[in-house]
């Protein structure tokens, strides 16, 4: 009894220190400004592409990339987390994070980078052809 009634205060006191005013953070995929990809791939081997982006706001955190793949389509964009509070717009040089790509097939693989949203809402792609050397 003695054991469950000291379960019970210590409970308690870690529920009444738990901070209330959590700050909401969302997730969100900007676009892709500039790419540096090779002339080809080779295959078994990890290339590096070079990836830059604009950071909209000091609420704008780096999380990783958006990636999805279909047979030799690779879909790429970036995901930040964005904190909802006190947000300053930042102007500047885009920022550069490195991708590591390991080469498992062979003919050519379709890099589609996003671009954005065009004035209906759809998505905007730019896609690269790089063929894999035999």
């Amino acid at each position: 009894m003695k054991n469950l009634i000291a379960l019970l205060v210590t409970m308690i006191i870690f529920w009444s220190c738990t901070p209330d005013d959590r700050q909401e953070v969302a997730l969100k995929i900007l676009p892709v400004e500039s790419y540096v990809l090779p002339d080809s791939l080779e295959i078994g081997t990890t290339q590096i592409f070079t990836i830059r982006y604009k950071r909209p706001s000091n609420c704008h955190f780096f999380e990783g990339f958006y990636y999805q793949k279909s047979l030799n389509q690779r879909t790429i964009g970036i995901t930040t987390s964005v904190l909802q509070e006190n947000c300053q717009t930042l102007a500047g040089a885009p920022l550069e994070v490195d991708l590591k790509f390991y080469t498992t097939n062979n003919g050519s693989y379709i890099f589609r980078f996003y671009k954005g949203k065009d004035a209906a809402g759809g998505n905007i792609f730019e896609s690269v052809t790089v063929p894999v050397k035999d």
